[in-house]
C-alpha cells in the first residue's frame, strides 16, 4: 500500500513542480519581452502592459499603450485634458530620443467644438524622465478676449495668423510660429495683453516654421529625450531562516514533509512510533 502511495505522491512531483516553479518565477515580475505596435518595436524602458498576466515589468512613466493596435503612445500627466496623451512615431534607443504628437492639442485644434476641451502646455503634461530636445522651435497658440484680439488685429502682426479654432469667435485664437526654446521656460516676451498663451513644441528650424501650417507642424511632433528609470534597490541577502517564505515555498515543504514521512522512513520506524 505504502509502495503505490509512493510512485502515485512521485509522479505528482515530477508533473507539479515545474509549474510551480515557472509560477515563482513569473511572480518576481522580471522585465518585459519587446513586442511590436504598428511598424515600432517597443522594448526596454518602455513597455506594454501584459492583460493576461496582470503585472507591470517596468517603470510606470514607460508604459506605453498600444492604440487600435497601429500606434503606440505615452500618458500624459494630465489625461483628462489630453486625450490620447502623446502618439509615438518614432524611437531611438540608441540616443534615448523619441518623436511624438502632443495628441490633445492636435485633437482640440481640430474639434467642432474646442470649447468642450482645453490647451495646455506641452511641458506640463510630460512625465517625469522625458525632456523636451532644445533643437526644434515652439509655436505659441494665445486664447484672446475680445479686446486683445482687437489690439493684435490693429498691430497687423505678420507672425500672428487666426486659426480654425471653433470656439464661438474664431478670431479669438491666433498662432505664432518659430519661437526658439527657453530652456528656463520664460516665453514672456512673446505675451499680449488681453491674450492666454499656451507654447506648443514642433520641429523645424526658423526658415522652415510658416505659420499658416499650424496644423501640420504639431502633426509633425517634436523630440523627446528621456532619463533611464532608476534601478530598483537590490534585495538584501537573507539566510534561510529569514527568507521569504513564498506559497510555491510552501507547497514544496508539504510535499517534502509528507513524502519523507510515507516514502523514505522505513515502515518499522512508523509502527514503532504508533
Amino acid at each position: 500500500m505504502a509502495t503505490t502511495s509512493c510512485w502515485f505522491l512521485f509522479f505528482v512531483w515530477v508533473w507539479w513542480l515545474p509549474l510551480m516553479l515557472a509560477g515563482g518565477e513569473e511572480q518576481q515580475g522580471e522585465g518585459c519581452l519587446p513586442k511590436m505596435c504598428g511598424n515600432l518595436t517597443i522594448s526596454n524602458p518602455f513597455w506594454l502592459p501584459d492583460k493576461g498576466a496582470g503585472r507591470s515589468c517596468g517603470s510606470m512613466d514607460f508604459e506605453v499603450a498600444c492604440h487600435n493596435n497601429s500606434f503606440p503612445g505615452l500618458r500624459s500627466s494630465i489625461p483628462l485634458a489630453s486625450g490620447l496623451g502623446f502618439a509615438i512615431i518614432d524611437i531611438s534607443y540608441k540616443e534615448n530620443s523619441l518623436r511624438v504628437v502632443d495628441q490633445g492639442n492636435l485633437e482640440l485644434l481640430q474639434a467642432s467644438n474646442s470649447c468642450l476641451g482645453m490647451i495646455l502646455n506641452t511641458s506640463v503634461k510630460l512625465g517625469e524622465p522625458f525632456r523636451i530636445n532644445p533643437v526644434g522651435l515652439n509655436l505659441i497658440l494665445y486664447n484672446c478676449t475680445e479686446e486683445g484680439a482687437a489690439a493684435t488685429a490693429a498691430h497687423r502682426d505678420r507672425d500672428l495668423v487666426k486659426t480654425g479654432v471653433r470656439c464661438r469667435n474664431e478670431s479669438k485664437v491666433l498662432v505664432r510660429t518659430g519661437v526658439p526654446y527657453d530652456a528656463t521656460g520664460n516665453y514672456g516676451g512673446y505675451a499680449l495683453k488681453g491674450c492666454e498663451a499656451v507654447v506648443v513644441p514642433v520641429m523645424g528650424s526658423s526658415g522652415e516654421a510658416n505659420v499658416s501650417n499650424y496644423e501640420q507642424l504639431i502633426s509633425n511632433g517634436f523630440l523627446l529625450t528621456w532619463d533611464l528609470p532608476q534601478p530598483a534597490p537590490a534585495p538584501l541577502h537573507t539566510s534561510s531562516r529569514t527568507r521569504k517564505f513564498t506559497p510555491s515555498n510552501y507547497f514544496v515543504f508539504k510535499f517534502v514533509a509528507t513524502f519523507s514521512a510515507y516514502c523514505i522512513v522505513p515502515e518499522t520506524s512508523l509502527v514503532a512510533s504508533m
